[in-house]
């Protein structure tokens, strides 16, 4: 069982407009200060936070109960001047659970009306969170070759192939800056993983390392994959047959 919860801005197009038309720098500084408290309000919960759109914010929230996402609820509110909604959704893969919080914020199941938190009842569970961190190998040669603005039509273009092969395995994936992804999994084989990686070297000519972490929380299973990720390039570095893929499990 995943647990996932959906944080949005609500009515955030016409607060927007109560700015005037000198707000576009208001906004993304808005934006990028309140993902980072986000962040950190829930990295102190042994959560990870993924960056959606903008204005929505993805949080892998296993072990989380409501009076949690209450508590964090109360400290934006006191941060920022803003309305804030939080969709709770579990489900056997990244997708269902993704699909469930959607589907109770348009069924308004509510879980605590005062501070607009939405969602199914919650199921306790034990069960892992398994995440994916790819970088792609040899980016240093490729800025080399290619201008900044080339080099980010690249990523979005590789980021829209793991999208949609990922997708199809009810994973969710998301670019976290520089030529970083990292996908909340459904126990994707490494078989296809694989696959995917073939693909991506068949139609773009990029290798990807390809770190993978499986853990009981989302920041302890990203940072199993962040340090699978650390193994490839240490076993690259030294010498040893080189690796793609890599699993850690805590």
């Amino acid at each position: 069982m995943i647990q996932l919860t959906i944080i949005k801005i609500t009515g955030y197009g016409p607060w927007t407009l109560t700015l005037g038309s000198d707000r576009e720098h208001r906004l993304q500084m808005l934006q990028a200060s309140l993902y980072q408290e986000i962040q950190n309000l829930f990295s102190e919960k042994n959560c990870l936070a993924f960056p959606n759109r903008f204005d929505e914010i993805f949080v892998v929230t296993n072990g989380l109960a409501v009076k949690d996402h209450v508590e964090i609820q109360e400290k934006l509110a006191k941060s920022f001047d803003l309305g804030l909604s939080m969709t709770i959704g579990q489900g056997k893969t990244p997708f269902e659970a993704n699909s469930n919080a959607d589907n109770a914020r348009r069924m308004k199941v509510i879980l605590d009306k005062e501070h607009n938190i939405f969602g199914q009842p919650l199921q306790n569970g034990e069960d892992l969170v398994q995440i994916i961190h790819m970088d792609v190998d040899g980016s240093t040669s490729i800025s080399a070759k290619k201008s900044p603005y080339e080099i980010s039509s690249l990523i979005i273009s590789l980021y829209s192939d793991m999208s949609e092969f990922f997708l199809k395995k009810n994973s969710l994936a998301f670019f976290m800056g520089g030529d970083n992804f990292m996908i909340i999994s459904s126990q994707v084989e490494k078989e296809s993983i694989a696959r995917f990686l073939e693909i991506i070297k068949e139609q773009h000519g990029i290798s990807f390392n390809c770190g993978i972490g499986t853990a009981r929380t989302g920041r302890d299973a990203a940072r199993m994959a962040t340090k699978s990720l650390d193994k490839i390039r240490e076993m690259r570095d030294s010498g040893k047959d080189e690796q793609r893929i890599l699993e850690l499990t805590c």
